[in-house]
């Protein structure tokens, strides 16, 4: 007569036991070109979470933009949410980044990433009508800094401007275009008076 106490008894507690959330089951990505992939990011359709897709290509970490290019990821912040990646170079004998084909960075806003607001971003070679607008082209924009650089000498003496990313501003796109700029290059967290040689080029994107 026991047996049928001994059953529920069973069914009480074991319904009140926790169940295993996917979260909780999800497996980490091994790590890729150096870098630890945290959760949720993921490189493979078994481990993280496939919204937060990154690429392993031969030991390379890469984001994949909306417009199909690919960027290599530099760091990942996993406490911040945070990770950056690199800068589109520009070309040696012309003022030209190598995304100008698709207009610069842009990121699928279905995706759980934006851009960060901690970037300073100058646009070079810019068209006169540029002028209108409350970006920083003046004498003391840090882009005038950086085209005393090697990496910047072939935009020297090209109209540029500079902008701090905000909420004001698009958080899922870098534009540039023929007729308006066609190079551009990025800072995190820059100070005003810093040098150019203690920069941190790359841009950084979030995840929610």
């Amino acid at each position: 007569m026991a047996t049928p106490l001994l059953f529920v008894t069973l069914i009480f507690f074991g319904s009140s036991l926790p169940f295993a959330s996917s979260s909780n089951l999800q497996q980490s990505c091994p790590p890729c070109g150096g870098l630890n992939i945290p959760l949720p990011l993921s490189t493979d359709s078994n481990c993280g979470e496939q919204n937060y897709r990154l690429y392993c290509n031969n030991n390379t970490l890469q984001f994949l933009s909306e417009s199909g290019l690919y960027y290599q990821v530099i760091s990942i912040d996993p406490m911040a949410n945070r990770l950056v990646i690199s800068v589109p170079t520009i070309r040696k004998n012309a003022c030209i980044s190598s995304d100008l084909k698709v207009e610069g960075l842009t990121l699928d806003d279905s995706l759980p990433f934006n851009i960060s607001k901690r970037n300073e971003v100058m646009l070079f070679n810019c068209a006169d009508d540029i002028l209108l607008s409350p970006l920083n082209c003046t004498t003391t924009s840090p882009c005038r800094k950086f085209e005393a650089t090697s990496a910047g000498k072939s935009c020297r003496n090209t109209l540029c401007c500079s902008y701090l990313k905000d909420s004001a501003m698009t958080s899922h796109r870098i534009r540039i275009r023929v007729g308006g700029c066609t190079a551009y290059t990025s800072v995190i967290n820059m100070s005003p008076n810093d040098p150019p040689s203690t920069w941190k080029f790359g841009i950084e994107l979030q995840w929610a």
